[in-house]
């Protein structure tokens, strides 16, 4: 539960490297130790946390068999760390952003002459630039949702598919290709602080009226004909996820549904104009505005345009017209422009791409067009 940047170089260069660029900014707000709590791990005992861990500094709380341990409680361990480091009176950062009222309480109480100051904005800027090992993982998550996103649309063919028999067959292919091609891969994704998910390869799917619930459970609902499904697809590969969406029609859709999938689909277009390196965000949410009020949809227009992603499936940058923040090369994102009109029509596109030198590449390849099953 408990890292802190003032570890010593211990590390493999890659993970090395993020703690660099914290430590950067830690020492540009004077911040001496870090505590974080996010993402969440997953229970990791010693034998574990050794083989898995890229620090060689672990700590151990609570009572494990005869492993040993640095205090009973994470409260009682911490306090013993950032003792040893002597900053029990400094400025500490801890996470607001994640971190519950109680788990802050605790902290305070734990280091009651700190100077504990927010942390989030400090992690966040960090985790926007990918290194070399994050995008190759973004590659294989992404990979893993083209090969999920081909069954489902397979399995809709199926005369009768329920939701959940499309869910089902896009997870496990999913799954058969994750074991055959990426063995040493993990697809384990976080949970709470309770414990993890050990496969994060999941797939949603929600037809006809059902599309504006989101991320719903798939239910024994078949799709009927005229209607149109969105599937939704989260992949992780070693930490890291990706994301990819599509609309399916179940035979020819409604000239408003039609209508609506093409928008979006020529608004995307318009907004992959702009993805490089120095255009604002709120550039692309501006851009994508303007393509939905042309096309009559001013009355519905979206809060953003898409997200970061990462070691979140969603992270802090969205794509909106407030953001400050400029695209650079480095950064992933999912770019998913939508129209949703409750009880109209609704579309669900989403791919996950990478800011280049050069412009954009995108990560997940399933054809970006109007889809239709019979």
């Amino acid at each position: 539960m408990v890292h802190l940047a003032a570890e010593s170089k211990t590390a493999n260069h890659v993970a090395w490297t993020r703690v660099a660029r914290l430590r950067s900014q830690m020492e540009m707000h004077g911040i001496e130790a870090a505590v974080c709590t996010k993402p969440e791990m997953f229970v990791i005992r010693g034998e574990h946390a050794q083989a898995s861990a890229w620090t060689s500094s672990i700590r151990l709380f609570g009572s494990w068999s005869n492993i040993k341990t640095t205090a009973a409680t994470w409260q009682e361990a911490l306090g013993i760390i950032l003792n040893e480091l002597g900053v029990t009176r400094k400025r500490i950062g801890v996470e607001h952003g994640s971190i519950s009222v109680t788990q802050y309480r605790e902290i305070a109480e734990t280091a009651p002459e700190a100077d504990l100051v927010n942390i989030s904005p400090c992690i966040d800027l960090c985790r926007q630039i990918k290194d070399v090992d994050e995008v190759d993982n973004a590659r294989v998550a992404a990979r893993i949702a083209d090969v999920g996103m081909e069954a489902a649309v397979a399995a809709l063919r199926q005369k009768g598919a329920t939701e959940r028999d499309v869910a089902i067959a896009s997870m496990q292919a999913m799954n058969e290709y994750w074991a055959t091609n990426y063995p040493e891969v993990e697809i384990a994704d976080f949970g709470s602080p309770e414990g993890g998910n050990h496969n994060g390869l999941t797939t949603w799917v929600l037809s006809g009226p059902r599309k504006s619930y989101a991320c719903d459970n798939p239910t024994p609902r078949a799709p009927k004909p005229g209607e149109t499904v969105s599937v939704f697809i989260w992949t992780v590969s070693n930490g890291i996820h990706a994301e990819l969406e599509r609309t399916v029609c179940i035979g020819p859709a409604s000239l408003t549904e039609k209508a609506a999938i093409k928008s979006v689909l020529e608004i995307r277009e318009e907004i992959e104009a702009h993805l490089r390196p120095g255009i604002p965000v709120k550039a692309l949410y501006e851009t994508a505005r303007n393509g939905y009020i042309s096309r009559g949809y001013s009355q519905c227009l979206p809060g953003r345009i898409g997200h970061s992603i990462g070691l979140g499936s969603h992270e802090s940058v969205s794509i909106n017209g407030s953001s400050d923040l400029i695209l650079t090369a480095g950064m992933v994102l999912t770019l998913e422009p939508h129209i949703h009109i409750f009880g109209v029509c609704g579309t669900q596109f989403s791919d996950t791409l990478l800011i280049t030198e050069a412009g954009f590449e995108y990560l997940t390849h399933f054809p970006r067009q109007y889809l239709e099953v019979q």
